[in-house]
C-alpha cells in the first residue's frame, strides 16, 4: 500500500463519520499507552504532531517510576515530547464499531527517539536498508486465559494439557473465532490459532510482513487479545510464568534477511 497522506486519511475517516480518533504510543516495555481525540484535533495533529508525557519512557505497567533514568523523571518535571502520527498504520477496531486508531512514535523527537521502541526500530531498518536487505518478520504468542470464579478468584479456561484440542477450541468457539475473524479485520492477520500444552493456553501466529509491520502487529495483538477476551468475560494473560507447576508462556520470533532481488 502507498504511503497515506493526510488529505486521504481525513477524506476516510470523515467519509466513515468518524468523530474521534484513537492514538497509541508504545512504551519503554513494548505496551500501548494512548488516548481518544477529536476529529478536529486530530487534523491539527498531522501537521504538527502532538505532545505526550514521557513519563511513559520511565515507569513500568503499575505506573511506579523506574530508578535512575536520566531521561525523564522528577528531576526534569516529566515533560511532554513530540509524537508524530504514523498515517499508514490507520486501521479500525471491529470490537469498538470501526473506532479508527493511528500509531504514533518519537523518531523526530532527538531525545525520546532513543529510548522509543518503535523509534529504535526505524533506525535499525534504515541501517539495514543501507546495507542493502530488507527483513520479512513474524511473531507467535502464546498466553494463558482465565476466567471468574464464585469465589471471585480466577481460573483457567480449561484443565489439564491438551494441545491442539479441536474440541477445547469449539468449547468456547465464540471467543476463538472473534480473535481470528476481528484480529484479521484490524489488520492483524493470522495464519493461524490453536490450544497450546497447558491449561486455558493459546496460541497464534501472525502472518509475516515487513520488520515496523510486524512489530506494530504484535503490539497491537496483544492489546487485541485482552480487549476481545474481556468482552467475553475472559482474562488473557502473556505473563511468561505465572505458575511453576504449568508451562510457561513464550513467543517465536520468525525473521530473514532479503536482498533486492528477492534473494535471502
Amino acid at each position: 500500500m502507498p504511503p497515506q497522506t493526510a488529505a486521504q486519511v481525513l477524506a476516510v475517516l470523515k467519509q466513515n463519520n468518524s468523530s474521534s480518533v484513537k492514538l497509541a504510543i508504545t512504551d519503554i516495555d513494548g505496551v500501548l499507552r494512548g488516548k481518544m481525540v477529536s476529529l478536529q484535533k486530530f487534523e491539527s495533529m498531522t501537521q504538527q504532531g502532538f505532545g505526550f508525557c514521557n513519563v511513559v519512557f520511565g515507569w513500568d505497567v503499575n505506573d511506579a517510576a523506574y530508578n535512575n533514568i536520566p531521561f525523564t523523571g522528577w528531576h526534569s518535571g516529566y515533560p511532554d515530547a513530540t509524537a508524530t502520527l504514523d498515517l499508514d498504520t490507520l486501521r479500525h477496531i471491529p470490537w469498538e464499531q470501526g473506532l479508527p486508531l493511528v500509531l504514533a512514535d518519537f523518531s523526530q523527537h532527538q531525545a525520546a527517539a532513543e529510548l522509543c521502541p518503535r523509534s529504535v526500530l526505524k533506525r535499525t531498518i534504515a541501517q539495514l536498508a543501507q546495507a542493502g536487505y530488507t527483513a520479512k518478520v513474524a511473531q507467535e504468542f502464546e498466553w494463558f486465559n482465565f476466567v471468574p470464579t464464585p469465589q471471585n478468584e480466577y481460573a483457567t479456561l480449561s484443565q489439564g494439557m491438551f494441545g491442539y484440542s479441536l474440541l477445547r477450541a469449539s468449547q468456547n468457539s465464540a471467543y476463538f473465532q472473534q480473535l481470528f475473524t476481528q484480529l484479521g479485520q484490524f489488520g492483524v492477520p493470522l495464519e493461524g490459532l490453536h490450544t497450546e500444552t497447558g491449561p486455558g493456553v493459546y496460541e497464534a501466529a501472525i502472518t509475516y510482513t515487513n520488520a515496523l509491520e510486524a512489530a506494530d502487529r504484535a503490539v497491537l495483538f496483544k492489546a487485541g487479545v485482552k480487549e476481545i477476551a474481556h468482552r467475553h468475560g475472559i482474562k488473557a494473560s502473556f505473563m511468561a510464568k505465572w505458575n511453576q507447576h504449568l508451562p510457561g508462556c513464550s513467543g517465536h520470533l520468525h525473521q530473514s534477511l532479503w536482498t533486492a532481488n528477492g534473494q535471502t
